[in-house]
Formats: structure tokens, C-alpha cells, sequence
């Protein structure tokens, strides 16, 4: 999404249609790996190499890269999400390298989503990153001042649908996606990223988008049941919400994430007993999740890398938890919240030039096979503390425990495993469970434990 403040963040994104059919278009990515890893402003050719190297032997199923479309020049991150037209003409890489970069990514098992920005161009005028001329209503060869809404001042009210899918985000020219060509266009484009071989897209405010209008473009697709996710941001009371668009696809919850953030910093992990639909939250089928995304951690409303155990404790709870589709944020230091990707976007390596890899941290990482080993299994045997001690079992696939005390906890826990020796994956240790199903095992504060079937040795 392209720059915003705190107040346009969080206002961002729900949806249109009131009769829109509520069934999910695609349930959450399809597959059995249900993992994205969002690797924020990492240029193409750096996804391709984390794809081989870590995202496919991890098991994640999916990542995520930042858009691909020729945008306005500038060093900031947002500038990603201002296009000018819709060649891959971008920071991050050319049409070769982007096609490189799916090819590889699939040879590693990893299929690639898209964060694709449709609902607006830009907020000025000059020269773009591939060297189209444009200016804020016009981009020669693709739009004119007829393609885009009446209303030219800032979206101001969002208790007004008409303002929020008509007027500008944060002064970004909006499109009239009611317009047949601007239809037409958009499916265009994102037909042509298919060509390539793109399996998904993350639609970037999708909120100011009417639900019907997105239909409509996604019934033009060459493959009209590809898989979406919509950046559709609740707010209370508000004109749009999101249970408009899972007519489209999955949507994005950011009640998860901010509920998380709450509970981790202030109240009781023992409160999760009924994390997601109970939290008056989306179907879990059709809900994207996430402890944070490349806007939330920089306006605070959510975790972020600086936030230390409550961040990597968030992500363990996120992975373990049979929820939504989970997204595993990743991607740089910064003090700047403008700032840009170091090295323009190309990782030389993990954990060096600010790139924080948090997909890669090994508490996270190895939760992505846990996942995937325990899919399809429900939560059992939930034990809590009253207070910040947490354990459940994936019925009789996984089991773990989460101590965010601030002293060591040591108990025996009641599993639904059978018995034998399996690895803590958390802290390559083994334990044991007996033939009662039972473990006994001593967490320090602020760690976790996570066993799962298929894993007997570190």
C-alpha cells in the first residue's frame, strides 16, 4: 500500500456489495502448505535464491514479493506501491528477473503471490523507475483523466462507503474500477503476471475497491479462481467491512494481529483458549493472518522484529494455532519508517545490512513443518495457567507449549501423542512422552516447546 498515516492505515480496506455471497471463492491457499512468507522489498533475484536455499526446504508453501509494476522514483519504500504503469519495470527487478524468480521458486515447491496495486496510480507527476512519462491523471498508453473518479480530494470519512471506494487514498489518484476499460485493464495486467506463472494475488486496498468491481475483474482472469487475499482492514461501525469480499477470496484479519499484540504486551496468554472465530473474528477458511505486515510494524499498531520474545512467541502461537492462512512477515531494520530496502532491495545474506529475515529465525522457521505436519488436526488437551503459561495439542499430530512467565515453568503436560521420542523443534532437544501420552519437560521464560509425529530426532 502506498504511504499513509496512522489514521489512513488503519482505515485501509474492507469491501463493497452487502449481497455479496459470504462462501469463500478459494479457502485459504490451496494446497497442503499453507505458509506465506512476505518478503518485503526483497528484490527478485534475492526471492529466487531464499526460495531454493530456505523458503522450500522449510516447507513453506508460498511467498510473497512486493509489486511488480513500474512505480514512481524515490528511495522510500512506498514508492513501491505508487505504479505508473504496469510494465515490471521496477527497483526490484525487470520481467526477466521476476520470471526467473517464479520459475525458481516453483522448482523449489514455493508458488508466488503477488502484491498487486489496482486501486490507485500515483500522487504526482515525473519519470518512472522504467522510464514512462505520466502524470497524476494521465499515464500514456494505459490511462487518461477519464479513468479515474470524480472525486479528487482525500478519502475523510469511513462511515461514507461512497467516500471511502470513490475519493483518493492519501491523495494517490483513484481508479474508477466501475469503468469497463479500467476493468478491463487491470485484468490485463494481472493476466499477464499468470502468463508468467504467478499462482496468487494480494489485492493492496482493497477496501477502497468496491467487493462487485474486484469480482467482476477477476471474472475476466484467465484463471478466474486463482487465489486472492484482500487487504480489507475492520474498522467498528464503519460503511465497509470485510465479510463483503470473501465472496472473492480470503481476506486479510487485522483483528488477529492487533488482539495479538494486546494480549502479548498486556493481558493473558491464557485469554487464546479461543483465538479466531470466538474473538467474533472471520471464518477461519477464508481469513488471512499475520503478526504483522510492512505497515503495521512501522505505525505501531501491531508486533514488530523490535519487540523481541513477544514477537517470536506471537509467531510460534500464529504457526501452532489451526486458524486462518498465516503470513510470516519479513524484512529490514530501520529507524526511518520511510526508509527503503538496504542495497535496493538485494539480500547478500540474511542478518547482515538490516535485512532481519524473521521468516528464517529458527524458533519461527521450523514452526512452518510443524504446521504442515499437524494441518487438519483440531486444537485438544488445552492446558493454561490462569495466567501466561499456555499448551495445546493438535490432536494426535503435535503438541505446544508456550511459558511467556518471567521465571522457568517445569510440569508434565497430557498429550494426545503416542508414545516415543520426539524433538523440541523449538530448542533441538529431545523429550520423551510416556505411554500414557504424557511429557514432562522445563520451559525458561519466554520459550516455547513444539513437538510434533515425524520428528524423532534434532
Amino acid at each position: 500500500m502506498a504511504r499513509r498515516t496512522l489514521p489512513a492505515v488503519l482505515a485501509l480496506a474492507t469491501g463493497l456489495l452487502v449481497g455479496m455471497n459470504p462462501t469463500s471463492a478459494e479457502a485459504s491457499p490451496p494446497g497442503t502448505k499453507d505458509v506465506t512468507a512476505v518478503l518485503f522489498e526483497w528484490n527478485y533475484a534475492s526471492v529466487a535464491k531464499e526460495c531454493t536455499g530456505t523458503l522450500g526446504p522449510a516447507g513453506y508453501g508460498y511467498v510473497q514479493v512486493s509489486p511488480p509494476a513500474e512505480h514512481i522514483q524515490g528511495a522510500q519504500w512506498w514508492t513501491s506501491y505508487q505504479p505508473v504503469s504496469y510494465k515490471i519495470a521496477g527497483r526490484l527487478g525487470d520481467r526477466t528477473a521476476f520470471r526467473n524468480m517464479v520459475n525458481t521458486c516453483h522448482s523449489a515447491g514455493v508458488k508466488v503471490v503477488v502484491d498487486t496495486v489496482v486501486n490507485h496510480m500515483s500522487a504526482g507527476s515525473g519519470t518512472g523507475t522504467g522510464g514512462s512519462s505520466y502524470t497524476k491523471y494521465d499515464y500514456p498508453g494505459l490511462y487518461s483523466s477519464h479513468d479515474f473518479d470524480d472525486c479528487t480530494s482525500q478519502v475523510s470519512n469511513y462511515a461514507d462507503r461512497w467516500n471511502v471506494q470513490h475519493c483518493e487514498l492519501v491523495g494517490l489518484a483513484d481508479l474508477d474500477t466501475g469503468e469497463e476499460y479500467v476493468r478491463g485493464a487491470i485484468a490485463g495486467y494481472m493476466n499477464d503476471l499468470l502468463t508468467l506463472g504467478v499462482d496468487g494475488f494480494r489485492i493492496d486496498a482493497a477496501k477502497h475497491i468496491p467487493a462487485g468491481d474486484l469480482a467482476n475483474v477477476k471474472s475476466r482472469l484467465t484463471n478466474p479462481s486463482v487465489y486472492w487475499k484482500q487487504e480489507v482492514i475492520y474498522g467498528a461501525g464503519e460503511a465497509v467491512q470485510p465479510t463483503e469480499y470473501t465472496g472473492n477470496g480470503d481476506v486479510q484479519e487485522f483483528r488477529y494481529a492487533y488482539d495479538l499484540k494486546r494480549v502479548f504486551t498486556s493481558e493473558k496468554l491464557a485469554y487464546l483458549t479461543n483465538y479466531g472465530e470466538g474473538w467474533g473474528y472471520l471464518n477461519g477458511s477464508v481469513a488471512g493472518v499475520f503478526v504483522d505486515n510492512h505497515d503495521t510494524e512501522r505505525n505501531g499498531s501491531t508486533l514488530n522484529y523490535k519487540s523481541g520474545a513477544n514477537y517470536t512467541l506471537a509467531n510460534v502461537f500464529m504457526l501452532a494455532w489451526p486458524y486462518g492462512a498465516p503470513d510470516v512477515n519479513s524484512g529490514y531494520e530501520w529507524s526511518d519508517a520511510d526508509a527503503g530496502p538496504p542495497n535496493g532491495g538485494a539480500v547478500n545474506a540474511c542478518w547482515q545490512d538490516g535485512w532481519k529475515c524473521q521468516h528464517a529465525w529458527p524458533e519461527i522457521i521450523r514452526m512452518v513443518a510443524f504446521r504442515n505436519a499437524t494441518r487438519g488436526q483440531a486444537v485438544s488437551n488445552w492446558w493454561d495457567n490462569g495466567n501466561n503459561a499456555i499448551a495445546f495439542g493438535r490432536g494426535t499430530k503435535g503438541y505446544v507449549a508456550i511459558n511467556h512467565e518471567s521465571t522457568s515453568l517445569t510440569r508434565t503436560y497430557q498429550t494426545a501423542l503416542p508414545a516415543g521420542t520426539y524433538c523440541n523443534v523449538q530448542n533441538n532437544t529431545t523429550v520423551t512422552v510416556n505411554s500414557s501420552g504424557q511429557l514432562t519437560a522445563t520451559l525458561a521464560a519466554n520459550t516455547a516447546l513444539a513437538v510434533y509425529a515425524g520428528k524423532s530426532s534434532c
